[in-house]
């Protein structure tokens, strides 16, 4: 982590490292204001701007993933090693990822078609996770 901030010319300063370790504490995923809420409980003196610069810092640097809700608000998860996609649980918001991505014939198809340069993709299916669905019952 260390690296990438300063590879990308920024310092690992305590917000920062607050910021990254909540998320990457939570098993499901957090909105910025569960996340500034942590930090109040933590003790931590965090603006909620703060937390919304840093974790566009750590999305932009690949540390953390901003995912969407159906409400459609972001809400944010540590990032795994690697090219990953995710599962969302609308219940409980827990997040599970996978690295199955059998996507190149689409790719290709949608570059010839649209004539664009695609740089990247992310897959996120949102549903219910198990223990979810037997609360559902």
């Amino acid at each position: 982590m260390l690296r990438q901030l300063r590879a990308a010319g920024r310092r690992l300063t305590p917000q920062r490292q607050a910021v990254l370790r909540i998320v990457a504490e939570s098993k499901a995923v957090l909105r910025p204001a569960d996340v500034y809420d942590r930090a109040q409980a933590a003790g931590l003196r965090l603006g909620l701007t703060t937390v919304y610069r840093t974790l566009d810092i750590l999305v932009e640097l690949g540390l953390v993933r901003r995912l969407h809700l159906e409400d459609g608000g972001p809400c944010y998860a540590a990032s795994g090693q690697g090219h990953r996609h995710q599962l969302v649980c609308s219940g409980c918001g827990r997040v599970v990822e996978f690295t199955e991505c059998n996507l190149a014939d689409l790719h290709q198809r949608l570059a010839q078609r649209t004539h664009f340069r695609i740089e990247n993709h992310w897959l996120q299916f949102s549903g219910l996770c198990e223990a979810c669905q037997s609360k559902a019952i």
